[in-house]
């Protein structure tokens, strides 16, 4: 029986054994706390001065970049919705995010890609709704490709979130 090509760890992604790893950004690409600050810190300065070059990226797309110091092939940025309630549009904005990195992943023939729990940290969003929406567009967007996809969790509670949705439907 062939390895599941979705799967969730509790990890740093920033370690992630993969071609390429996504960074739950800010507008600007330019570094933060979190994720993107882990990741900006451990890629180093070329990473910043190439995001400074790009100039942003909208709410729901994403934007590709060198890894640098990073382990990986390249870092895909995409920026979450702030989460407002639920009546902003923030459902379509983060399936967006997922779509538009797994995008450029495969435009970049990507075999492998890790993602963080976008829009949950400072964002707000809810855990539970966020991975279901991040769970269930990774599977349509997939479609047949054999790329191997890995949910990088921060914490244990985030892990049995992702690990429930990703038992469902095998």
């Amino acid at each position: 029986m062939a390895a599941p090509r979705i799967t969730a760890e509790h990890c740093d992604i920033t370690r992630a054994r993969v071609d390429i790893i996504v960074n739950a950004a800010n507008a600007s690409l330019l570094g933060g706390g979190g994720v993107d600050g882990a990741i900006h810190r451990a890629a180093g300065p070329g990473l910043l001065t190439e995001c400074r070059e790009i100039g942003g990226c909208p709410t729901g797309e994403a934007r590709i970049t060198g890894a640098y110091n990073l382990p990986h092939r390249n870092v895909i940025h995409t920026v979450g919705p702030v989460w407002r309630g639920g009546g902003a549009g923030e459902a379509e904005l983060l399936a967006s995010c997922y779509r538009s990195a797994l995008s450029l992943a495969f435009d970049h023939a990507c075999s492998s890609i890790a993602f963080p729990a976008i829009s949950t940290g400072v964002y707000g969003y809810p855990k539970d709704a966020a991975a279901g929406i991040a769970v269930a567009t990774v599977r349509e967007t997939l479609g047949a490709s054999d790329m191997q996809v890995l949910f990088c969790c921060f914490d244990a509670a985030t892990l049995a979130v992702y690990r429930a949705l990703l038992a469902q439907d095998r």
